[in-house]
């Protein structure tokens, strides 16, 4: 049996030597070609934080920051990044969102903000960038809106939570 060239490799969507989807086997960059691949519910949770002192937290929770409706803000924000997603991440496919949900919760213990998006989508690849997305944009607004008080705040544990749907199936954090 003839050994595949690595141009042969590279020519069939799917296929790499390194495992990852967005290298070809010669090493080059490339869109994932989801061309094949049948449009099915995909959903993708993701969390992030912004830590601050118990002060600045009063600010949000009182509603006396200078800027106005600090959590507001940071809400549309990550909800318009979701929707921009594959204009900010190269090889991201641009996708027609079903839904994106963006919960900011102040937590005294942290103290902070806990940010959390959920981002629905029926199409032939999933949402993970985006939910990741949104969170980013949305915990770097409530920086951007509170700095003014505090240059300090940590944005912190950004990550995926759980995904569902596709090929891959479930996969939810431990």
């Amino acid at each position: 049996m003839a050994r595949k060239s690595a141009k042969d490799s590279a020519e069939q969507p799917g296929k790499q030597s390194s495992g990852l989807t967005h290298i070809d086997a010669s090493g080059a960059a490339r869109m994932v070609d989801v061309s094949g691949k049948s449009a099915t519910s995909r959903t993708a949770v993701a969390e992030g934080r912004v830590v601050m002192s118990k002060a600045t937290l009063e600010l949000i929770v009182s509603g006396n920051a200078k800027k106005g409706d600090v959590l507001g803000v940071a809400r549309v924000a990550g909800i318009m990044a979701a929707k921009r997603t594959a204009d900010l991440i190269p090889l991201c496919h641009p996708l027609a969102l079903s839904k994106v949900t963006l919960d900011i919760t102040p937590d005294q213990k942290l103290p902070g903000c806990i940010v959390r998006a959920t981002v629905k989508v029926t199409g032939p690849t999933g949402v993970e960038m985006e939910a990741l997305t949104a969170v980013s944009i949305a915990c770097l607004t409530l920086y951007d809106m509170l700095k003014a008080v505090e240059r300090g705040m940590t944005i912190e544990a950004v990550r995926l939570l759980e995904k569902t749907g596709g090929a891959s199936g479930d996969w939810r954090r431990p």
